[in-house]
């Protein structure tokens, strides 16, 4: 049985790695859904979601940015503070009318640093995105006209999470570690974790805990992650998000058969399904939460593919 079963999750996982450019799967919310698996967020979603709150806890779920900080090349973040019209001691008081003092920053960065959610216009498959979408057709140096994070609506649902690296028995998964389906399956039973549609999925790894500080380089460069076949087996549950507390969700460098950030292509592509990268899940391990309410109303950047997030985990 145990055979067959895997036979049969190959056959799935192959069958959605071949279709690229040739097919698409159309939306089952209509031709024109740009918002995909944010269709299943509801008010019945909301009031259950907010009854996970029992203790009056809260965690940000984003990790603390930092210029300079390791990410996919060519992405970088850089910060500047300045003090507009205050240059050689000019004084503010002529605009505003007392002796003001201010501060404003200039950030140049890329939106896909650090704790970020990948928008349904991110990846594709030789040029066709999400809900027959045609790359040609929506992204414009100026912004996506279509799929865009704009128009995510504010993303409020259950939240669960697998801890991996206990499940394991390890502080850390190692660099380039898959997850299978099989054992993201084994770690749901062991901690009685179960996943419903239009819930957030968070995979915990330790790995940015034990690594990004220690071994930037090491960090920004590999990282344990979910297989291309345990990507389907987590869209079965028909989640609105899947994330994980490293910055691709997928192993890097794939194991041997998987495509890498081919997890991209089956959440995002296939099933319209939100991924969240980086997030900051040490404390919810520590602690044992594996249940809580996730809260998440993004910056709405017109055109956007993507855009750095600081969640919030409630329980």
């Amino acid at each position: 049985m145990m055979l067959t079963r895997n036979l049969m999750v190959l056959v799935v996982v192959l069958g959605a790695m071949t279709a690229g450019a040739d097919e698409c799967k159309e939306s089952p919310w209509g031709a024109d859904d740009q918002i995909g698996a944010a269709n299943r967020l509801s008010p019945e979603n909301v009031l259950a979601a907010a009854n996970l709150i029992k203790k009056g806890e809260t965690h940000p779920l984003g990790i603390v940015i930092e210029p300079g900080m390791p990410a996919f090349p060519p992405r970088y973040t850089q910060l500047q503070v300045v003090q507009p019209n205050q240059q050689f001691g000019k004084s503010m008081a002529p605009a505003v009318g007392w002796d003001a003092s201010a501060n404003d920053d200039v950030v140049q960065m890329w939106l896909g640093t650090g704790p970020q959610l990948d928008g349904l216009g991110h990846m594709g498959e030789a040029g066709m995105f999400y809900n027959c979408n045609r790359g040609e057709d929506f992204a414009e140096i100026t912004g996506l006209t279509r799929l865009d994070t704009s128009q995510v609506p504010p993303i409020v649902a259950r939240g669960v999470l697998i801890n991996m690296a206990k499940h394991l028995g390890v502080a850390s998964l190692d660099a380039g570690q898959p997850i299978t389906s099989e054992q993201l399956k084994a770690a749901m039973a062991d901690q009685n974790i179960t996943v419903g549609s239009g819930d957030v999925i968070l995979i915990h790894t330790g790995y940015t805990d034990a690594t990004l500080k220690s071994n930037p380089e090491l960090w920004g460069s590999t990282i344990p992650g979910i297989t291309n076949e345990a990507a389907v087996f987590l869209a079965a549950f028909e989640p609105v998000a899947v994330g994980a507390d490293t910055w691709g969700l997928g192993a890097v460098p794939p194991m041997e058969g998987d495509r890498v950030f081919y997890d991209h292509v089956v959440l995002l592509k296939d099933n319209g399904i939100y991924i969240l990268e980086t997030m900051d899940t040490g404390r919810l391990a520590q602690e044992s939460v594996s249940e809580f309410m996730f809260v998440l109303g993004q910056a709405r950047l017109k055109g956007a593919v993507q855009m750095i997030i600081n969640p919030v985990a409630m329980w």
